[in-house]
């Protein structure tokens, strides 16, 4: 099968699990892989925002991008988190990086230098020039405060073969649509974005990088399947079960929702590095009361 196909469906941008000590937790690595591999996610994508990046050292990416790999043991593909807002820095960070298990890389566009959209195109090219693996660009303005405009994204992906798709979290479904209807027919149109993704696919998307299916990969992987399916009533009946959890993951910022989550599963501890702090306790509970209810109902 093509590394197109297997990305079609539902990936889980993971948590990074830490220690009391905020130290890297390999056990919980491997816990959180095979609960996402037996609950029907088709790939994992490490060290992305949800994956706490920001806050380690190049040293622990290394050994935290080996963990994910050996805990996988090459049973569904890993993307890798690799984005910046300094080009000249990505590049050569491009040259050292060890991709050994991983079939993609996930670049988001360059944050805080709001780059114009001739910025972006020469940044992206530049990357998929030098680049030996295949390329998901990341577009998310809420957390960069730059919008790669579809123009660009099209234009990157006519031009690169090796630019296979984006991960569009604008949540701006008339984007969504326009790169759907434009781009070629094997560029990859992922959702990065959980309150759209299954109407996204709906529209011809190719799938999703979530969130909450790191704490429920099994009932969001089958709205997703369901909406490729074009089932849209019983879509719209199982997504209004797991929206109230959609909401409180977010509500005090990601990953310290879904990190409340997974340790309520007892498969991480709820450990956060700052400036990101866990969820108060009183959101922690409407969390754990909605996977219980989750659980009940769906």
């Amino acid at each position: 099968m093509s590394l197109i196909k297997k990305l079609k469906g539902t990936g889980v941008a993971v948590v990074t699990p830490f220690k009391n000590d905020l130290s890297i937790d390999f056990d919980a690595i491997k816990n959180i892989v095979d609960f996402l591999i037996n609950n029907g996610i088709k790939y994992i994508v490490v060290q992305g925002t949800t994956g706490e990046s920001s806050t380690m050292s190049d040293d622990e990416k290394m050994i935290s991008r080996q963990a994910f790999v050996k805990a996988n043991n090459n049973r569904i593909p890993l993307v890798l988190g690799f984005g910046s807002n300094d080009t000249n820095y990505l590049l050569k960070n491009l040259k050292k990086t060890d991709f050994t298990g991983y079939s993609a890389i996930l670049s988001v566009t360059p944050y805080y230098n709001k780059p114009t959209m001739n910025g972006l195109y020469n940044h992206f090219s530049l990357l998929a020039k030098s680049s030996t693996l295949p390329i998901i660009l990341y577009n998310v303005p809420s957390r960069t405060g730059c919008n790669m405009l579809p123009e660009i994204t099209i234009k990157l992906a006519n031009e690169f073969k090796n630019i296979i798709g984006i991960k569009e979290a604008s949540g701006d479904l008339n984007q969504v649509k326009e790169l759907i209807t434009n781009s070629p027919d094997d560029f990859l149109i992922i959702s990065g974005d959980d309150d759209t993704a299954y109407q996204s696919v709906l529209m011809g998307g190719d799938g999703v990088i979530s969130v909450v299916a790191g704490c429920i990969p099994n009932e969001f992987s089958e709205i997703i399947r369901m909406s490729f399916e074009k089932n849209v009533s019983e879509c719209v009946s199982k997504f209004k079960i797991i929206k109230p959890l959609l909401d409180f993951l977010f509500e005090e910022g990601n990953p310290s929702g879904v990190k409340a989550a997974l340790s309520f599963l007892n498969l991480c501890q709820n450990n956060l590095r700052l400036p990101l702090i866990p969820v108060s306790n009183q959101l922690k509970t409407k969390i754990q009361n909605s996977i219980s209810k989750i659980k009940k109902d769906y």
